[in-house]
C-alpha cells in the first residue's frame, strides 16, 4: 500500500495548498516531488496540479509570476527561511496534444480532470498524485508497482511519448542513473526506435539533462546506456570513437571506458561537475592521435592533449556551456597531462603549470589526475610522488616569507629617514621582518615608520647586526613552513 508521511509536507507547500482548496478548486501534489517522498528522498521541487485555472491561481497569492505557455504559475515564497521552499509551481489540469515537433504541444488545453492531467505525463513513476488535504495518493497506471519494482516505464504508449517529446528519453536514462532503476524493456525498445527525434531538441536542454545525468552518483551507468540506446550521436557523438580503441600498458581499457571510469571517480568523490565532465573528455583525441611505436612495441598518443582541447572545446560549445566555464574546461584538458615527478620536476616548473591552467584552476587539475589514474584502473590514488608534487603546488602557491609581508617598503623608509639606496636599508627590512615574525601586530604603518627612523640611529655594526638575524631568521622560517607542507602530505 502506498503511503506518504504527512510529516515530510514542509509548511509553505501545505500552505498552498490549504490556500487553493479553501477557494474551492482541487489540488493535488504530483510528479517527481511525490515520486521521492514515495521513496523517502527529500524532493528537490515541489509541484501541484489543480483545476484552478492561471488567473484563479494568481488571484489568490500575492507574489506570482506566470512567463510560460503551459499555465504554470509560480508562487513566491519571499517570508520563508533560506532552507525552505522558495518557489512552489502551481499547473493547471491539462489535456493531451498532438506533438509535431518532438519538443512542445501544438496547443495547451486545460481540463478539468486530474485523470487526463495525468495520462500525459511521461513515466507511471511521475504520473501519481498525492493529495495533502485528505491524504489519498491517486495512481491509475500503476507508478507506485513500478517504483517498487525500480522500473522505468512510460505512461501509455511509450512510441506516443517520445514522439511527444523526444527529451524523455534522455530524461528516462538519467532518471535510471538518479533511481538506479532500470528502464522497462518496452521502454527501451521505443527508445532505440525513435531515438534520432534527438537531433530536433534544443542544445540547451540537451545541456540541462547531461550536466543533471552526469551530476548523478552513477553517471558511468547512464552513459553505457546512452551508449547502447544509441543516443550518444545526439548527445556526445565524439565518446563514440573511443570504443575498442586499445591503449597502452599502462591503461587496462579501451578509450570510452577510460573516459566513462575517469568521469565516475570524480561522482564517487563528490566532484564537481566541472571535474567530472573534463575526465569524460580529457583523452577524447586519443583515437585520431593513436600511433603503432616498433621501438616501444606499444600504442602512442603523442599530443592527444592539444588536439583533445580542440576538440573538447568544440563539444562544450554545442552543449552551450557558458564562455568562461568552456575557457576552464579547455584548460584542464590541455594539460592533464603535466609532467608531475618531483624527483625531475623544479619549482619553477610547478609555477609555470600553475600560470598555464591558473591558480583559479590548479587543484581541479591535480583532483582530475587523481581520477585518470583510477580511470585507467590503478589502485592507488596518489602515490608518493604525487603527493610530493601537491606539496610542490602549495609550495609554490603559498606566499613567501620575505620583506614583501611588510607594510613597509624601501622607496617609503627612503622618503621618511632621509636616506639614499644601499645597504642599510635592507638591513633595517630584515630587522623589521624579525619584529613582525616575533609579534604579527606590529605589522602596521605607524609602528613600522617610527621604527625605521629608530633603527637608523643605530651605529652601523649594531645594524648590520639586526640585518644577518632578521635574514637567518627568514631563511629558517621558509625551512619550516616547507617541512610542515612536506609532513602535511606525508612526504617529509
Amino acid at each position: 500500500m502506498l503511503k506518504i508521511s504527512a510529516s515530510k509536507i514542509p509548511d509553505e507547500v501545505r500552505s498552498v495548498s490549504d490556500t487553493i482548496e479553501s477557494a474551492g478548486f482541487e489540488t493535488y501534489l504530483v510528479g517527481g516531488c511525490v515520486r521521492d517522498l514515495l521513496l523517502g528522498r527529500p524532493p528537490k521541487d515541489w509541484d501541484f496540479t489543480t483545476n484552478a485555472k492561471p488567473e484563479d491561481i494568481q488571484g489568490l497569492f500575492e507574489d506570482t509570476f506566470y512567463e510560460n505557455e503551459f499555465g504554470t504559475v509560480g508562487i513566491v515564497n519571499k517570508e520563508t527561511p533560506e532552507e525552505s521552499v522558495q518557489v512552489i509551481e502551481v499547473t493547471p489540469y491539462r489535456l493531451e496534444s498532438t506533438y509535431s515537433n518532438a519538443r512542445h504541444p501544438d496547443k495547451v488545453e486545460f481540463s478539468d480532470s486530474l485523470e487526463d492531467d495525468l495520462k500525459r505525463r511521461d513515466f507511471t513513476i511521475n504520473a501519481i498524485a498525492y493529495s495533502i488535504k485528505n491524504g489519498e495518493i491517486t495512481d491509475p497506471h500503476k507508478g507506485g508497482e513500478d517504483i517498487k519494482r525500480k522500473s522505468i516505464v512510460a505512461v501509455g504508449d511509450a512510441e506516443e511519448r517520445f514522439f511527444e517529446d523526444a527529451l524523455r528519453m534522455l530524461r528516462a536514462v538519467r532518471l535510471s542513473a538518479e533511481l538506479t532503476f532500470t528502464i522497462d524493456p518496452d521502454t527501451a525498445e521505443a527508445i532505440t526506435k525513435h531515438v534520432d527525434g534527438l537531433s530536433k531538441i534544443s542544445k540547451e536542454r540537451i545541456r540541462d539533462e547531461i550536466i543533471r545525468t552526469i551530476m548523478t552518483s552513477s553517471p558511468i551507468e547512464a552513459f553505457f546506456l546512452m551508449q547502447k540506446l544509441g543516443m550518444l550521436p545526439f548527445v556526445a557523438p565524439d565518446l563514440e570513437r573511443g570504443i575498442g580503441i586499445e591503449q597502452n600498458q599502462a591503461h587496462k581499457f579501451d578509450v570510452f571506458e577510460h573516459l566513462l571510469r575517469t568521469m565516475q571517480h570524480g561522482a564517487d568523490k563528490g566532484w564537481s561537475f566541472d571535474i567530472r565532465i573534463a575526465g569524460l573528455y580529457h583523452d577524447i583525441s586519443k583515437p585520431e592521435t593513436r600511433r603503432w611505436s616498433e621501438e616501444k612495441k606499444d600504442w602512442t598518443f603523442h599530443g592527444h592533449e592539444v588536439v583533445g582541447a580542440r576538440v573538447a572545446k568544440k563539444a562544450f560549445e554545442d552543449l552551450k556551456l557558458p564562455k568562461k566555464q568552456i575557457d576552464k574546461l579547455v584548460k584542464l584538458v590541455r594539460w592533464h597531462m603535466f609532467f608531475s615527478d618531483p624527483d625531475q620536476v623544479t619549482l619553477s616548473a610547478v609555477r609555470r603549470m600553475i600560470r598555464n591552467v591558473g591558480e583559479e584552476n590548479i587543484w581541479d587539475l591535480l583532483n582530475l589526475r587523481i581520477c585518470d589514474r583510477i580511470g585507467s584502473g590503478r589502485p592507488k590514488e596518489q602515490p608518493f610522488r604525487f603527493r610530493k608534487y601537491k606539496s610542490m603546488v602549495e609550495e609554490a602557491l603559498r606566499d613567501p616569507i620575505a620583506v614583501g609581508m611588510l607594510k613597509i617598503t624601501g622607496n617609503r623608509i627612503m622618503e621618511i629617514t632621509k636616506e639614499k639606496p644601499g645597504k642599510r636599508i635592507g638591513w633595517v627590512l630584515h630587522a623589521l621582518l624579525e619584529e613582525v615574525l616575533d609579534d604579527p601586530k606590529l605589522n602596521n604603518e605607524e609602528y613600522l615608520e617610527k621604527r625605521s627612523v629608530e633603527l637608523f640611529k643605530l651605529p652601523e655594526n649594531e645594524l648590520l647586526a639586526l640585518g644577518k638575524k632578521g635574514k637567518e631568521r627568514q631563511k629558517t622560517e621558509e625551512e619550516s613552513a616547507v617541512e610542515e607542507l612536506r609532513k602535511k602530505y606525508w612526504v617529509s
